[in-house]
């Protein structure tokens, strides 16, 4: 192939699982990476092009600002030539504060105090005096909250118990922390008398503390010492430090932790907007800020435009752009009040894009992970639209994508593969559309959705009664038991309203799997999550007489010279960082006398290099087996033992986090968007899974906009028609073969693909 200044040069690629493989990538077109998931996408797309990007960027700031910025390491690679500056968008769920939100993370919010600032009446001079968290702007009664927190004395205390008993339900103030030990051992309360036994007297100063006006104390006892300390009661120290506080700065207690013990109510002096009621006086056309702050998109930019002011025009032209960026994406229905972590991940990953699209720069690369995920088929089209916008503006698209309809307008499919982990790291196909369909790839577009015309029969059912979380409409449902259902819907409709709010609270005792991330380090590995590595460890030390300390890396076992990292990190100043394999274990991270001891002819490191499929042939330990199995039932037989959590794709993640959870019988599981992250190829495998689950006597319900998924259900339950205001509403509850003629929009999506072609999934009921 010829090289050109119009193509991206990368040669010589071996970041992870990659091949030494050479690649050119024409500029100004979309490309679309496939693939089995493992295969290698991430690897090329992001560890390798957009690493090497942003370190080249850096490289135009001088010294003093670069050592502020992130460093980049200088990837695994021969040659990588004629690089733009990128823009990722990942599928990383958006991080931020509790007060994160959508008016915050896309920067509409300072530009809106800045207007009412500067043209509502009756005026306050200072922009930031119309935040909840200036000084003059937050609501004295609920200190900029918006909710009066309040302890629930029923949820923080069980009055049968005694303080030894645990009658503290809230962690911090309990025995186990130093608050609770200090109660116990100050002798002013009898630890071991059930509370409800306590005096009027003891009661009142276990709960309020002293009467106004006194001061009691009590010794805690420290290695040097007795110190007294003066007790305020349990109820008055709960307020003063954990609901006074920013909930999210503290470390040792979350903020579910806290509210789990209190009751909350909107606060009545601000009315819920966490502002001054001085502030609220303030209006630009009849509205003030908070008012604004509910609007939905489209509602506020209506809004916008009947300002007539020239200063307050000039405002609203900077902060239009956005707001109709989010309103194209198909969030119309958002507020900018709405706050970051309640969104779902296909709407938080749209936020995310629609942050970066208003910008008007270009010839720049924009990589995106797996943009249709959350997205019904009826979005994809506005997202292709979006793809098609960004080229039209010289701009080079890159996708990693699984969805079909996604991978057909590329200009260019490069598939990883042929299979995945060890067996990836390849190019298996490059070319237009036309060549993907008579390749051996993967990739497949003879996509049959095959409708269920067997469901199972329901017997007993799930009820949730005038629901009316966030946008619900008061809506009772009947969810059937012990079958696959699928909960679908256009964005924003109220799924996920309806299931982990709604639901959760009626059946607590559900198992949730959902798109979060699993607390993932560089230590923690496959081996580790699944609790098999001290059965590992148990095994070596059996057969050598060894500690079983030995064989961890976080222990005795770990290399002297990396401390068990496998690899150092000089300090090269000002220089890229370098991260060199440790020249002592080579990388495995363990010592040489933990390595010259072996099971089965292999030492421990060897043994963390098996795949899963490997390791079912070399264990015999019925538990072991057990854990590796469902690990092979959800397709991640490629992964090996000693696999870093770290360095999983987010569909990995979630089929990890299920598989951790399948040892358990007769329960409920509930999926937000399983298919995420998924091949086609390996969708079957995982819809498996479900039917296995519930023939085992599970109830299975997913969140999902699949229409494979969807049409191998046996209930199917719609919420619509549209989003945010328009949503909330059930309009449809049925089968799969009864949602291809009720005419709304996932059925019409599911009558034009489904085709029973003869080879309907059948699970009968029997």
């Amino acid at each position: 192939m010829s090289e050109s200044k119009d193509e991206i040069i990368l040669k010589g690629l071996k970041e992870n699982n990659l091949k030494n493989i050479n690649l050119n990538i024409p500029k100004e077109k979309i490309i679309v990476f496939t693939g089995l998931s493992g295969s290698g996408k991430s690897s090329v797309v992001f560890d390798a092009l957009a690493t090497e990007s942003r370190r080249q960027m850096t490289l135009n700031y001088p010294l003093y600002v670069r050592n502020q910025m992130p460093r980049y390491e200088r990837p695994n690679a021969d040659l990588m030539q004629n690089l733009s500056p990128v823009v990722v968008v990942e599928q990383r769920q958006i991080g931020g504060s509790s007060r994160s939100t959508v008016g915050t993370y896309m920067d509409i919010h300072p530009l809106m105090r800045l207007l009412f600032s500067r043209i509502g009446t009756p005026k306050i001079e200072s922009a930031t005096d119309f935040s909840s968290q200036s000084s003059f702007g937050k609501c004295p009664e609920c200190n900029g909250y918006g909710k009066i927190i309040a302890p629930d004395l029923n949820k923080m205390i069980d009055f049968d118990k005694s303080l030894h008993e645990y009658a503290v339900k809230f962690k911090p103030l309990s025995p186990s922390g130093w608050q609770g030990r200090w109660m116990m051992t100050g002798g002013l309360f009898n630890p071991d008398q059930p509370i409800q036994d306590y005096s009027e007297e003891k009661l009142n100063l276990l709960l309020y503390g002293p009467p106004e006006g006194e001061r009691v104390f009590a010794p805690f006892h420290t290695k040097n010492g007795p110190q007294d300390h003066e007790w305020d009661g349990l109820l008055p120290r709960f307020i003063r430090l954990y609901i006074n506080r920013d909930i999210s700065k503290l470390k040792q207690v979350s903020e579910e932790d806290v509210l789990g013990v209190s009751t909350q109510m909107p606060c009545q002096t601000c009315l819920g907007s966490g502002l001054n009621p001085k502030v609220l006086e303030s209006k630009i056309n009849g509205l003030n800020i908070a008012e604004y702050d509910q609007l939905e998109l489209t509602e506020l930019l209506e809004e916008l435009k009947e300002i007539t002011n020239p200063l307050g025009k000039s405002i609203v032209m900077q902060a239009t752009p956005s707001i109709t960026q989010l309103i194209e994406m198909g969030l119309g229905y958002l507020s900018l009040s709405r706050k970051m972590s309640t969104l779902s991940g296909g709407e938080a990953q749209r936020v995310k894009i629609a942050r970066h699209l208003s910008s008007s720069l270009n010839n720049m690369i924009y990589i995106f992970d797996e943009p249709s995920a959350g997205l019904h088929p009826e979005e994809v089209a506005m997202l292709i639209h979006m793809l098609k916008s960004l080229k039209a503006r010289h701009n080079t698209v890159i996708v990693i994508e699984h969805d079909l309809s996604v991978i057909k307008v590329a200009d260019e499919i490069i598939e990883m593969g042929p299979g995945a982990g060890v067996s990836g790291g390849e190019i298996v196909y490059q070319g237009k559309l036309e060549g993907l369909k008579h390749s051996k790839s993967a990739t497949t577009f003879a996509n049959i959705v095959n409708i269920n015309k067997y469901p199972r029969e329901i017997k007993s059912l799930f009820t949730i009664q005038n629901a009316t979380h966030n946008n619900l409409k008061d809506i009772t449902v009947n969810i059937p038991k012990n079958v696959l259902v699928s909960i679908c819907g256009v964005s924003g409709s109220g799924k996920s309203s309806l299931m982990f709010e709604a639901f959760l609270e009626k059946y607590p005792e559900t198992i949730e799997v959902g798109q979060g991330s699993i607390g993932i380090s560089s230590r923690s590995t496959l081996a580790t999550y699944m609790g098999i590595m001290d059965d590992l460890r148990a095994i070596l030390s059996k057969e050598t007489g060894q500690p079983p300390g030995l064989f961890s890396f976080n222990s005795i076992g770990a290399c002297p010279y990396c401390d068990g990292k496998g690899v150092t990190k000089p300090d090269v100043a000002f220089a890229d960082p370098v991260t060199m394999v440790c020249e002592a274990c080579h990388g495995v991270r363990y010592s040489a006398e933990a390595l010259s001891y072996r099971y089965r002819e292999k030492n421990i490191a060897e043994i963390l290099e098996l795949t899963i499929d490997e390791a079912m042939q070399f264990f015999h330990m019925p538990k072991i087996l057990k854990r590796l199995d469902t690990l092979k039932e959800v397709g991640l037989e490629y992964l090996t033992l000693g696999q870093t959590t770290s360095s999983l794709s987010g569909g990995e993640v979630q089929r990890l986090k299920l598989a951790s959870q399948l040892q358990k019988e007769g329960q409920i599981y509930l999926l937000d968007e399983p298919s995420l992250g998924l091949h086609a190829k390996d969708n079957g495998k995982l819809l498996d899974v479900f039917q296995k689950l519930v023939d085992q006597g599970n109830s299975v319900i997913i969140i999902e906009h699949n229409l494979n998924f969807l049409a191998a259900s046996d209930w199917i339950i719609e919420l619509g028609p549209g989003g945010g205001k328009k949503g909330g509403h059930i309009i449809f509850e049925g089968t799969p073969e009864e949602m291809l003629d009720a005419g709304t929009i996932t059925g019409k999506w599911l009558k034009t693909e489904g085709d029973c072609g003869g080879i309907c999934s059948s699970h009968n009921s029997e």
